[in-house]
């Protein structure tokens, strides 16, 4: 099981993330972005990408698509919380939706 970031640790990786437009959900056990792409072709190129490096990683977003926007919620379930996992996947996201 992967452990919980905690403290210090999970403040310092989630700073850049917050930057990038992420907001940690009111109970603090996962971080959220809505991404607004120009329209549905480029949603579902990010969606695709995602869906493959989310596969490979074994760690898999909760998301929902409505035309253009993508809304991703990220968290660890099994460890109940925020994990380097989730911060990993978030990076990749941004990086991926930078690339559409």
């Amino acid at each position: 099981m992967t452990e919980l970031l905690k403290g210090t640790a999970r403040d310092k990786a989630l700073a850049p993330l917050v930057a990038q437009g992420w907001t940690e959900n009111s109970h603090g056990t996962a971080i959220e972005k809505r991404f607004v792409f120009r329209n549905f072709v480029e949603a579902f190129a990010f969606m695709t990408r995602v869906a493959l490096l989310a596969e490979k990683r074994d760690h898999h977003p909760d998301w929902r698509n409505v035309y253009r926007t993508v809304e991703v919620t990220l968290s660890t379930h099994d460890a109940g919380g925020l994990t380097v996992k989730d911060i990993e996947l978030a990076q990749k996201m941004n990086e991926a939706a930078a690339y559409v």
